[in-house]
């Protein structure tokens, strides 16, 4: 594969993504801050303040495995300027709304954008740099999603003080026009011509099921309640769609989440370490910019001024870290360190209410910026870690795609118990009583102590994760000494990749199965494969792969 060699040109490589990938990530925070005016002016409720939200993530997250599947089967290029494309047509939509039921649904048509940007961003540098290398540049990636997630809020309320809310949503378009002539201009991938299969039955089925499961969890206790035939057709709508989709990937040739990814103890750690990551940072800026205007009364900007602690956490965390796992190779500590941070943050928020200090606050949030900063990135890192060029890009989308849900149906749930506890028509800041507005500080303490419930996941996950050192090949089977071969006969049932399917296979199949029983067994399977290849008939070819030593 033909990389940048120096590091400049990796840098002029990878800014457009970038670029695209802050975009992404401000068009989903930065109109937090600004949401109590644009309720206000639009006549929204706080169930609707939550939609506009969850609408744009749960498309952004439905679509996430579809489009890491398509970056495995086509142009990543191609794909990702297209992404930003809709993006950009969803934006200038979503500016032009003239009720809230529009600017839902223009949301979503944002969201499609979104998770293609954050899911090819992803993949691309995957393809670009080495797992080694990656750890370098991690804290770079870190570092703009940190800035777009919680810069968001500070980028709104300064927009919606100055030239009105529906900027937050237009002054997206220049910067994802800028975007796409720097991917134009900088990113070269090699493009491999292969046939393609899309699984169409089971990209349906998995948006199904997942659309549902977050629908369900924002509608129930607003609309209906939790136990009620609502949604019992909910959850039994959503547990057919992915129980089908389960049984849909394991016989497809070329399946949107492949499933032997779950046979990889660290991939599974990772991407469940993920979830809660999702809610607290999204949690944390939808959440913060309302607690500052409502219940506090600052105006969108100083709201947005008081959330910078959290970004600098964030930031400083992310790129400290990105620069020492590249020189050690060594991950896992961080990932511990943030996890406790993160828990340790969200408990201390889980204790604030209309009167709390803003100095500790700050102090919180910090702990919170430095979690989210240590974990996020690095959990990508160790998905990518795990798996082959052929996997990646099915990997980077699905650890995203997870991610994604924390964070919608985190806000979805802290939503739902943010409007159990304040009862009002309006969110209009200058209609609001005194009691409204410390009932609102009061219930925020109650989101940040949930969010902290499901940080722990994070920890048993991280404390769980085995640690395996990042290696400085592109793919799963790099060269060199150390590196074990096995025989893999050209006629045997594999994909374009070189990968055994993940179907019932003859008996010459399974001698290709590594073990980790020991290097007795090795060897006698080496011995087999030996003996197999004596007995071919003239004019049958075998061929090498070094397998990586983490999966002897």
């Amino acid at each position: 594969m033909n990389r940048p060699s120096s590091h400049r040109e990796i840098l002029e490589a990878l800014s457009g993504i970038w670029v695209a990938l802050l975009v992404a990530i401000l068009s989903s925070t930065i109109v937090s801050n600004a949401l109590p005016t644009i309720l206000a002016e639009l006549k929204g409720t706080q169930t609707q303040y939550t939609w506009v939200i969850t609408s744009m993530l749960l498309a952004s997250t439905a679509s996430t495995p579809l489009w890491g599947k398509l970056a495995d089967l086509f142009d990543k290029k191609k794909l990702l300027q297209g992404s930003i494309v809709l993006f950009v047509v969803g934006s200038v939509l979503s500016g032009l709304s003239q009720n809230m039921e529009q600017l839902i649904a223009f949301r979503v048509v944002q969201g499609l954008g979104m998770g293609g940007v954050q899911a090819l961003g992803q993949v691309v540098v995957g393809a670009l740099l080495s797992p080694r290398e990656r750890g370098r540049y991690s804290g770079y990636t870190g570092m703009v999603i940190s800035a777009g997630t919680v810069g968001g809020p500070l980028v709104g309320g300064f927009l919606v003080d100055w030239p009105g809310w529906r900027w937050c949503f237009f002054v997206c378009v220049p910067l994802a026009l800028v975007a796409l002539a720097v991917l134009h201009k900088t990113l070269h991938l090699p493009v491999r011509k292969q046939q393609v299969k899309i699984d169409y039955l089971g990209a349906t089925l998995i948006t199904g099921g997942v659309s549902l499961v977050l629908m369900w969890v924002s509608f129930a206790g607003k609309d209906f309640a939790w136990v009620s035939k609502e949604s019992a057709l909910f959850v039994g709508g959503a547990l057919l769609a992915i129980i089908g989709a389960y049984f849909v990937e394991r016989r497809a040739s070329a399946p949107v989440i492949p499933l032997h990814l779950f046979r990889n103890r660290t991939v599974v750690l990772a991407m469940l370490g993920g979830v809660a990551v999702g809610t607290a940072m999204f949690g944390a800026s939808v959440f913060m910019g309302q607690y500052f205007q409502i219940a506090r009364g600052f105006s969108p900007t100083k709201a947005g001024l008081l959330t910078v602690p959290l970004v600098l956490g964030l930031s400083i965390s992310s790129t400290v870290s990105g620069q020492l796992i590249a020189r050690s190779g060594k991950w896992k500590s961080y990932l511990v360190w943030g996890a406790f941070s993160l828990v340790a943050g969200l408990a201390l928020l889980g204790t604030i209410d209309h009167r709390t200090n803003l100095v500790l606050m700050g102090a919180y949030l910090a702990l919170v910026g430095v979690g989210v900063g240590l974990t996020m990135q690095n959990l990508v890192l160790a998905v990518q870690n795990g798996v082959g060029m052929a996997d990646l890009g099915a990997a980077s989308s699905t650890a995203t795609f997870l991610r994604s849900l924390g964070g919608t149906a985190g806000v979805s749930v802290l939503g739902a118990v943010l409007a159990a506890h304040v009862s009002t028509k309006t969110l209009d800041r200058g209609s609001l009583s005194p009691v409204v507005r410390d009932s609102y500080g009061d219930a925020m303490g109650e989101l940040f102590l949930i969010a902290a419930g499901l940080a722990v996941f994070t920890v048993i996950a991280v404390l769980l994760i085995k640690e395996q050192p990042l290696r400085d090949s592109v793919d799963v089977t790099p060269t060199g000494s150390g590196a074990q071969t096995v025989a893999t006969e050209l006629d045997s049932p594999v994909d374009t990749e070189q990968r055994i399917v993940d179907n019932p296979a003859p008996a010459v199949d399974k001698l290709l199965v590594l073990s980790s029983d020991g290097g007795q067994e090795v060897a006698a399977r080496s011995a087999a494969l030996r003996s197999t290849q004596n007995s071919l008939p003239s004019g049958s070819r075998m061929v090498t792969q070094p397998v990586p030593s983490g999966l002897r």
